[in-house]
């Protein structure tokens, strides 16, 4: 359709494309989120977030069973990075094959951006793999509970957001919970170590900056998910590959789980086909909902994965745990009445103080009458 406009001195012109045409591809149209071949943009918003929620749990559940499970053979602790790297490689080869099951095959986020998640992202995992070799279980999982704590830091620095009382007030209580449970596992643990600890919480500095980076990217480029995991955890892989090698610590780990084939390798491809899937989910609740609901959600799974721990592994138990974790559970409470303030109505103190004046004006009224 062309309308032109003539004159001695002007001349407009507007041009509509035809249907033939193709689309600049700076222009970004909304495409459909899809998880394991699921299209989750026909299911309505509840039913969407249901779906996410179902998937994390399930195959985040039995990914934490299969990480302590590779952790408790006998020697194998040294070895986080290494579990790591070939972690990365089974992600890379199922994000090919998922890449190569949809239609639209583009690279849509720029390589720098990439290369930037993918370092985070081997920071994230690879240390907090490593951790497991210092702390017990329970309390790295509690560690990465708190998550909300450096994604609210991250969100203000890089996104430019603000966040209520309710979430300041559910970060502190996720601190203090935090600072309790590692005092409590400090004492009644013969293993505890210090370096797990800054181990964990340097992967949680990484965890946190790369949500909102991964929010930002899939929403200013419209990045689908398989593209997301093919190309950071491929980086990365590449990354952990040359670290490894300059520090030699590539054949000792190679030697170990050649003759554990089965407990390593085994164990290694279940515990990243079911991660796989998880972060597919993950993915999906950030490209849909946020990156701060995303960590709530697994925050909660997580809470639930100690349960888990305790029962299928033993090790030392106190109720200061109980304690501790409740304080993290009342943070992610809080967390999530933040975001839900116009369905759920709390009496502010304002408004119960207002009221108790109120009421004590009406006795003293009512005496004096």
């Amino acid at each position: 359709m062309d309308l032109k406009f003539t004159s001695s001195r002007k001349y407009i012109s507007i041009s509509v494309p035809s249907k033939s045409q193709t689309m600049s591809p700076h222009i970004k149209s909304v495409d459909d989120v899809v998880v394991l071949g699921v299209n989750l943009s026909k299911f309505n918003k509840p039913t969407q977030f249901f779906i996410c929620v179902s998937g994390v749990f399930m195959f985040y559940l039995i990914y934490g069973y299969l990480q302590e499970l590779i952790f408790s053979v006998e020697g194998f602790k040294p070895f986080g990075w290494y579990l790591t790297l070939v972690q990365f490689g089974f992600y890379s080869i199922f994000g090919l094959i998922e890449l190569q099951l949809v239609q639209d095959k583009r690279r849509r986020i720029p390589g720098k951006t990439y290369m930037m998640i993918a370092f985070l992202t081997v920071g994230t995992m690879g240390l907090s793999n490593t951790s497991l070799g210092y702390l017990n279980y329970p309390t790295q999982v509690i560690f990465k509970c708190c998550k909300l704590i450096p994604v609210m830091v991250g969100g203000v620095f890089i996104q430019g957001k603000r966040y209520n009382i309710a979430d300041v007030s559910a970060a502190l209580c996720m601190s203090l919970g935090l600072i309790w449970f590692t005092l409590a596992d400090s004492t009644v643990a013969p293993n505890f170590n210090l370096t797990g600890v800054i181990l964990i919480s340097l992967a949680l500095c990484a965890d946190a900056v790369i949500g909102n980076v991964q929010e930002k990217a899939m929403k200013l480029h419209n990045g689908s998910n398989s593209e997301m995991v093919l190309y950071s955890y491929s980086i990365g892989f590449l990354y952990i590959l040359f670290g490894l090698t300059c520090t030699s610590g590539l054949s000792p780990a190679v030697t170990f789980c050649s003759k554990h084939p089965v407990q390593t390798y085994g164990y290694a491809f279940l515990f990243s086909l079911t991660g796989y899937f998880g972060i597919s989910f993950v993915l999906a609740l950030i490209k849909i909902f946020g990156a701060l609901l995303a960590v709530t959600v697994t925050t909660g799974r997580k809470a639930m994965t100690i349960v888990l721990s305790f029962l299928f592994f033993a090790k030392p138990f106190t109720f200061q745990y109980v304690w501790s974790g409740l304080l993290v559970v009342l943070g992610i409470f809080l967390n999530v009445y933040s975001k839900n303030m116009d369905k759920i109505k709390l009496p502010s103190l304002h408004g119960v103080w207002k009221k108790s004046v109120e009421e004590r004006k009406t006795r003293t009224l009512s005496q004096t009458v």
